[in-house]
This record gives C-alpha cells, structure tokens and sequence, in this order.
C-alpha cells in the first residue's frame, strides 16, 4: 500500500484477502483448542485474551504500560481475544476499502469517498494510510498537481491546467488548502471538526487575496488578448468553485457537531437554522457551478444550435441541486417546527441556569461568524427569523412534504449511485415521519398537556425525526 502513486493497490487486496482467510481459520479452531483442556475454565469466554480461555504461559499483558515511559495514571483495557481478531478483520475491510478506490482524479468524487469512508469509523491505521495515498510529494496520488485538480473542479477547460497563472502565490497557497482539506478529513470526527471550523478563515482570506488579484488585474476590462482572457476566466471560475467548497466545509462542520452529540435538545432550533443558511448558499453556489460546468462542456461541444429538447434539459434544476433542496426542506421545516414548540411550550423555553441563548449561539458558531459565513447571519437574525413561529403558521406550509416529494422525484436520477440513493431514502423517512407529526402538534400541540415531543436520530445521522406521544 506504500508504493508510490497507488501502484501497489492490486497486490496489497490479493494480501488482504490471504489475511481475511487465514483469521476465519483461526475463528474456527477455538472449540478445538478449548476442547485440549480437560478441566473447565471459569468465567466468560468473551473476555479472555486466549481461544482456550487459560492465561497465556510467558506473556504478562501488563507488560507495555509498566515499561512505558512515564505518562498519568490510567486504566489499559486489554482487548479479548474475539475482539482483538474482530478489530483485524475490521482494520482489514477498511483497507480493502481504500485499495479498491479508484483513483479518481475528480475532487468532488475524492470528497464523497472520503466522508462516506468516515462513516464506517475506520481506525487511525486506515485513515493514514488512505492520507498517505492522497496526498504524495505534494500532489494527489503523487502524479497529479494540486492546481491541475483544482482546473477540472472549477470547470476549466483541460488547457487551462498548465497555464503559467498557477505560480501565482494565491494559487500556490489555494493548493496547499486543498491539500491540508484532504489530510484533515482523513483526522478522526473530533480533531476533524475542530480544525475544519479554524481552516474555514483560511479559505475566506484566500477568497478575498484572489479576488483583489483579479480586480487589481482585470478591474477595467476592455479590448484583451486571448491570454488576458484565459487568465480572467481561470480566477472567475476558480473563485466561484473556492466560495462552493468554503460552504460544503461549513456544512461539513456542522453536521459533525451531531456525530459528536455537540448540540443539545434545546439547541436544535438554532443548529437548525444556521444548517439552513449554509445550505441556502451552498445549493446557491452549487448552481452556479453546474450551469458554468454546462456551458465549458458546451462550448468544447461546439453546438452550432440548440435543439428544443436540449434547451427544455438546460431549464430543469441539476439533481444535484434538488439533492441540497432537498436538505433544505428538511432543515427550514424542522427549524419552524422547533421554534414553534419554543413559542407555545413552555418546557421546551426553560432557559438554562449556565448560559444564556446568546451565548450558546456564540459557542456554536463562532468560527463561522468569523468567517462571515454566511454573510449578516447574526444572532439578532436568528430571533427575528423564529420569534414569531407558532402551530398556526405551522399548519399553513408543510415543508417536510416538499422534502418527501423531491426527494422521490429525484431518486430515478440517482439510480446508478448506490450512495445517493440510500441518503434520499433516508431523507423520505424522516420527511414522512415529521410531516405526520408536525399534523399532530399543530392538532393538539396548545390543547393537549400530556403531549410529549422528543427527537431521536432513528432514520438520519443529523436530521432528528420528530416522535410524538402521550404521556
């Protein structure tokens, strides 16, 4: 797996399945072993560190810890022998995993990759090793240069990627970004949150450096050379993909704050609410990526005329971008509904004895006030938007039917992408379920005092589905 540029992938899964064979065997000769000792052994077998289930002759597995240079007092759980041949075939997946990735040099594919190999929660053997495939002697893979994947992510044309504007000092420091993004989403959830929502600063002042270059250099465009042209089309597409990928890190850093179970109850409404401005703007920018994709990809067509049918596919929304509405939905609807409890609940208002609203919003969300994403959201706004909610606008619109309902049309676009798939399906439950129980808060909510609303991750690891009981 070490080999250089991925070279050694193929030979190294032959080796993985050698492993994965002989641990099977050494599962199965457990009865065998314990049926070697006539005497019974006490206690669980589960716990014990040998198949037999006896101490092993010549081994202390204290050993280690008391050799070990000197560090604070802790207990070492040594693991049992199951589990220890359980935790091998779970390291050995994982690898399996990576080495059957295909190296695609496509950025937002090597994103979906990465996160969706996150959730198995591999161990930090898995995630180096998948970091040390990434990024080599600075390049992804070690044979493609950062500048050239970012080219392909921005949509610019296959010429583009060699153009000299790359040693640019701002195109240098966006590499290097790009580069410390892989490496940090290859951190474990903890350590990847919390460099995620320091690097989002990072990406807004390399946002505002490109920006400035690109009116100190083309401020007043007139008549222009063709190079002059290329370059100003490199930092327009370039600084509308660095704005995309600033709100998908947002939105990444929010959504881990639910894996680590960051947010409270009482803080969903807010959570919810700032999921939503990111996503506005990330679905936002996603849009504008896609229609400037289309017109390159169009342009190296060269199309002398449009045919109806391609103008009518031009018209319809990306199913990409209905994937995010989809989000969106889901997150204004449970946003309201939250905020709405809030306002005619009293025990969903009972205001903590440590910190005030303001100053868990404040906790929250600082990194990404600092880096004014999104733009003038602020806690003042975040009042105005939910001060007024009640079951009676409530009952007025139902997003969550919005949400079932593009998230079934667009499962037919996604038939070929297995992952997708399962997320919209994930998505139709929780927009089912909470639509029914928005019907019923809005029904009995005021009237009824035994009326209990909790929220639980049953059907999605960050949208909560609504459970309504009497109590």
């Amino acid at each position: 797996m070490k080999r250089p540029q991925g070279r050694g992938l193929e030979s190294a899964r032959k080796h993985i399945a050698s492993c994965l064979t002989e641990l099977e065997s050494i599962l199965k000769s457990a009865d065998f072993l314990r049926s070697c000792f006539d005497e019974s052994c006490e206690g669980d077998i589960d716990d014990k560190t040998t198949a037999s289930g006896f101490e092993p002759i010549g081994f202390d597995a204290m050993l280690n810890s008391r050799l070990s240079a000197p560090t604070p007092p802790r207990a070492i759980k040594i693991l049992s022998w199951k589990k220890a041949v359980e935790y091998f075939v779970k390291l050995l997946h994982d690898l399996d995993v990576i080495c059957s990735y295909s190296l695609d040099p496509r950025l937002e594919s090597l994103l979906r990759f990465v996160v969706q190999f996150q959730k198995s929660q591999p161990d930090l053997v898995a995630r180096s090793h998948l970091q040390l495939l990434l990024v080599q002697d600075g390049k992804l893979y070690g044979r493609d240069p950062f500048f050239a994947v970012i080219n392909k992510a921005a949509a610019l044309p296959e010429a583009t990627k060699n153009h000299d504007i790359q040693k640019n000092e701002s195109f240098l420091q966006l590499g290097m970004l790009v580069m410390n993004l892989l490496k940090i989403l290859c951190t474990n959830a903890a350590w990847q949150r919390r460099k995620l929502g320091k690097f989002l600063q990072d990406w807004r002042v390399i946002y505002v450096q490109l920006e400035l270059a690109f009116r100190n250099e083309y401020g007043e465009v007139s008549s222009s050379s063709n190079d002059e042209n290329t370059c100003m089309k490199i930092f327009q597409h370039i600084l509308l993909w660095v704005e995309e990928q600033t709100y998908w890190i947002a939105f990444r850093f929010l959504i881990l704050g639910f894996e680590l179970e960051l947010y409270s109850t009482g803080e969903y409404c807010m959570v919810y609410w700032y999921l939503y401005a990111v996503l506005i703007k990330l679905t936002e920018k996603t849009h504008l990526m896609m229609a400037v994709s289309h017109d390159t990809a169009k342009r190296k067509g060269k199309k002398k005329k449009d045919s109806p049918k391609d103008l009518a596919r031009e018209s319809r929304i990306p199913p990409a971008v209905l994937f995010l509405q989809c989000y969106i939905c889901l997150a204004e609807g449970l946003t309201m509904m939250l905020a709405a409890l809030r306002n005619e609940i009293p025990v969903f208002h009972s205001p903590s004895p440590f910190n005030t609203e303001h100053e868990k919003f404040v906790q929250h969300f600082e990194l990404l006030q600092r880096a004014c994403i999104p733009d003038h959201v602020s806690y003042p706004s975040y009042k105005e938007s939910t001060t007024h909610a009640r079951f009676s606008t409530l009952a007025m619109y139902n997003y969550f039917k919005d949400a079932q309902r593009i998230a079934k049309e667009v499962k037919s676009s996604f038939s070929n992408d297995p992952e997708r798939l399962a997320e919209l399906r994930k998505l139709e439950q929780v927009a089912e379920h909470n639509s029914v129980a928005q019907n019923v808060i809005c029904r009995l909510g005021a009237l009824d005092p035994s009326l209990k609303v909790s929220f639980e991750f049953s059907h999605h690891p960050f949208f909560a589905t609504v459970v309504v009981k009497r109590s």
